[in-house]
């Protein structure tokens, strides 16, 4: 990670389990009222949002305290009021304070942390075990993946990906969004597709 820098305003969006990585793409279907209203809020002003894992469940959880801002990049209003957005992601953010706001949504004071200019890349073995172990795992999962595609993609947009899409819970995930590295991140997925891919002796996954 980068030094903190400049302190912000964000209205935040805590969604456990959804990562979002500064270079990356989210799509998110925003429903219920306050984000609805988050969401025209957003486009009124400067059409970003700060995506963060609660670190409970109720109304009102924790937040972890790194997060990731992103830019609302494409968006469709629905008749009924709901959004299909995709967010891109901009910078880190950690956590300074929440504020004391009227909105439904919740705002907090956050220092960014801006993205490294250029995308970082792995070492030759870090690339070839990730793309080996993501395999393994992805047959396991029993998922349909486009290994062309996959191989394809610079270092970043594969590792970032993977920590994206993969089922690992939310500690797990939150792990990997605070690796100081792209190759530090690369090797802990290698270590969490291990871990949580375990077989139970009938062919399935243990996520647990």
């Amino acid at each position: 990670m980068t030094q903190a820098s400049a302190t912000t305003r964000l209205s935040i969006f805590p969604l456990a389990g959804a990562l979002l990585f500064p270079r990356m793409h989210l799509p998110l279907h925003l429903f219920e009222p306050r984000y609805r209203a988050m969401m025209s809020d957003a486009l009124a002003r400067d059409r970003r949002i700060g995506m963060v894992q609660p670190r409970g469940d109720g109304p009102h959880p924790a937040l972890f305290n790194i997060g990731c801002v992103g830019r609302i990049a494409q968006f469709e209003a629905l008749d009924d009021g709901r959004y299909n957005l995709v967010l891109e992601g901009m910078s880190l953010f950690r956590i300074v304070r929440e504020l004391d706001v009227t909105t439904p949504f919740r705002q907090v004071e956050a220092e960014l942390m801006p993205a490294p200019s250029e995308p970082e890349i792995l070492s030759s073995a870090s690339r070839a075990s990730l793309e080996s172990e993501s395999r393994r795992f992805a047959d396991v999962q029993g998922y349909a993946v486009d290994w062309d595609a996959v191989t394809r993609l610079d270092d970043e947009s594969l590792v970032n990906g993977v920590a994206q899409i993969a089922p690992f819970d939310v500690a797990a995930k939150q792990a990997l969004l605070e690796s100081p590295s792209l190759e530090d991140r690369a090797e802990m997925l290698v270590q969490l597709m291990q871990f949580f891919g375990r077989h139970d002796g009938e062919d399935s996954v243990t996520l647990q």
